[in-house]
């Protein structure tokens, strides 16, 4: 007897299930404390296959990822381009096959855009949620793309900013940002206008050279650091690295992908799935950087999330 043929679950369906972070957080919190706990936590996760597409300037990435205790298999396929020229076609473009870990067969293959985009802006959200200063009432946002806006969405939900400021090296793409925002936010003509006395910073820029500056950044501030995912690629300068604990979602990918960790040969403190089990401190009164790279498992236990969702209604 076959298996079922897989289904197919579209970006609309993917966001209907996925609308509310407060919906994917909790298992995202699992999914890093299983991670940062070695083979007792059941996940195994090799390091992501790159592969370049010279010509094109594009890269193909392969992120696998099965977890025992979320009983899930998937993998990810991301292409990532810079599309300098032509910018209606996003820069990182991502589907996820979800597998039945019992026999290998193929459940769904679902948009993974939409998934990639939630499950980073909530894994930043975790983070800000133990290392932001207390009281925090200022949000800065550095970039206007896709990240941008779940990152927006995400943090709008689950905390009570008083400003909200973002800047972009093309001022259309942030004032359009603006526009379509569900609360003010005001557009800034340089990055250390944005920055300067923000408590929370969110860069998520397509920079391959540092884009913030730490002699900008004030005292006890915290960094949520997504784009510059290359080991040659840079956010942020070394002062910012050097000056900050500094915390990763993981440790091996931090130490062979991140070129703002390589570069500027700052310690790591913590994994955020350490912070999340307790095993390491937060510390929210030092400044802080969590620098994202995206890992596998964050994929896998969102796609299972919307799987199940799904489902459940047919």
């Amino acid at each position: 007897m076959s298996a079922a043929p897989p289904v197919f679950l579209g970006s609309e369906v993917v966001e209907k299930h996925l609308h509310r972070a407060s919906l994917l957080i909790p298992s995202l919190e699992a999914a890093l404390a299983n991670f940062s706990s070695g083979a007792e936590g059941g996940v195994v996760q090799p390091m992501r296959t790159v592969v370049p597409v010279q010509k094109y300037s594009g890269f193909l990435g392969v992120m696998p990822a099965y977890s025992s205790k979320a009983d899930a298999l998937t993998t990810k396929l991301v292409t990532f381009y810079e599309h300098k020229k032509d910018s209606s076609v996003p820069s990182h473009q991502a589907t996820i096959l979800l597998f039945d870990p019992r026999n290998g067969s193929l459940k769904a293959i679902m948009d993974g855009s939409v998934i990639t985009a939630k499950r980073t802006a909530a894994v930043s959200a975790i983070a800000t949620k133990f290392l932001m200063p207390a009281d925090s009432e200022v949000l800065c946002i550095l970039g206007a793309g896709v990240q941008a806006y779940s990152h927006y969405e995400v943090f709008t939900e689950q905390f009570s900013f008083k400003e909200v400021r973002i800047w972009n090296r093309t001022k259309e793409n942030a004032v359009k940002f603006a526009r379509s925002a569900k609360g003010p936010v005001q557009v800034c003509s340089s990055a250390q206008e944005a920055v300067t006395g923000a408590d929370v910073i969110i860069t998520v820029t397509m920079a391959t050279t540092p884009i913030l500056f730490g002699e900008w950044i004030k005292p006890g501030a915290h960094v949520n650091a997504i784009g510059a995912s290359r080991p040659d690629w840079r956010e942020l300068d070394d002062e910012v690295m050097k000056k900050s604990v500094l915390y990763v979602d993981s440790r091996e990918a931090a130490l062979n992908e991140s070129g703002d960790v390589i570069l500027s040969r700052a310690e790591i403190f913590a994994e955020l799935g350490e912070v999340v089990k307790g095993t390491k401190p937060a510390l929210p009164e030092k400044t802080t950087v969590f620098k994202s790279l995206g890992i596998a498992i964050e994929d896998t236990v969102a796609a299972k999330l919307v799987y199940d969702s799904w489902s459940a209604g047919n």
